[in-house]
């Protein structure tokens, strides 16, 4: 859904197309580091550090190496934050879809409520 909605926003997306492919890259490429890194028992990646990726719009790439290295997938408290962050994108886009009215309305809720 978020592609849908990158490509239905109109204007010129290829900047966003080129920081999305290369912020997966970095995060596959983060997750295949830290899978050779727990193997050999050296220090590891953070998960902060594996979420903020996710986070900045790495979670397809951590989606594709958590499958294909079995790297974190195991781990529920990990799986729990890696989720919510693909459903807070997800719900991000189905909103902008709707062209931001839920948002638009809880915001004029919010300064109608301060002005009172």
């Amino acid at each position: 859904m978020p592609l849908i909605a990158l490509l239905l926003s109109g204007g010129d997306g290829r900047w966003i197309v080129s920081m999305l492919l290369v912020i997966n890259l970095l995060t596959y490429g983060t997750y295949a580091w830290d899978k050779r890194r727990a193997r050999s028992g050296a220090w590891r990646v953070a998960e902060l550090r594996l979420h903020l990726l996710e986070l900045l719009g790495g979670w397809p790439a951590a989606y594709v190496a958590q499958r294909r290295l079995r790297h974190k997938c195991s781990k529920r408290r990990y799986q729990v934050v890696f989720w919510l962050i693909i459903l807070a994108y997800q719900l991000a886009s189905l909103e902008a879809l709707l062209g931001w009215r839920n948002s638009r309305t809880f915001l004029a809720w919010i300064l109608n409520r301060g002005a009172s």
